[in-house]
């Protein structure tokens, strides 16, 4: 009974975004020469231990198109570890994402690549991105992004590694503005 329980709290976590914004749609998408700022962030922690991990994401963009965009990310991410030594990551990425057009609901996919750093190491990363943007108004939305990431020394290095990445799920708040909105 309890497991059944949980599924359908975690369907209605997933299902609450689209009850926000289906009974007045606001048409709110991109477009051409706009600007954004994404805030986004997510943790993890593993049942039974005290080890988790909680990362936090900024980004800007800028639509070239209505649906591509073109921007800037850095995000932290900093591992609790039980009976060991914390430790934290940086990332610091370019994107570029191609933004599908449906109404209030923006789905994209995209690829990221930059540098992953800390106080003791840095490396290159490259991986693909997908999300999803609720727009609950015409310039705000709620966000939902997941991205896997390869981490490499050389082009070599990326061929050997590609398994050995990390997964990275946020859920956020995001604007736009700037862009050529007719009235």
């Amino acid at each position: 009974m309890k497991r059944s329980l949980r599924g359908y709290i975690f369907a209605a976590f997933l299902v609450l975004p689209l009850t926000m914004v289906g009974p007045k749609i606001s048409y709110g998408t991109p477009v051409a020469s706009d600007n954004e700022i994404d805030v986004s962030a997510g943790f993890f922690h593993t049942q039974g231990t005290h080890t988790g991990s909680f990362n936090a994401d900024v980004s800007y963009g800028y639509y070239l198109t209505p649906g591509w965009e073109l921007g800037l990310r850095q995000a932290l991410n900093y591992d609790f570890i039980d009976g060991g030594r914390d430790s934290w990551r940086a990332t610091t990425t370019p994107f570029l994402f191609y933004n599908f057009q449906f109404g209030n609901i923006v789905p994209f996919l995209g690829l990221a690549g930059g540098i992953v750093w800390n106080d003791r190491n840095i490396t290159g990363t490259l991986g693909p991105t997908a999300g999803v943007k609720f727009f609950l108004s015409e310039q705000t939305y709620l966000g939902l992004r997941y991205r896997y990431e390869w981490f490499f020394h050389s082009i070599k290095g990326f061929q050997n590694n590609a398994d050995h990445g990390q997964h990275v799920a946020n859920i956020g708040i995001g604007f736009v503005w700037g862009g050529s909105r007719k009235p």
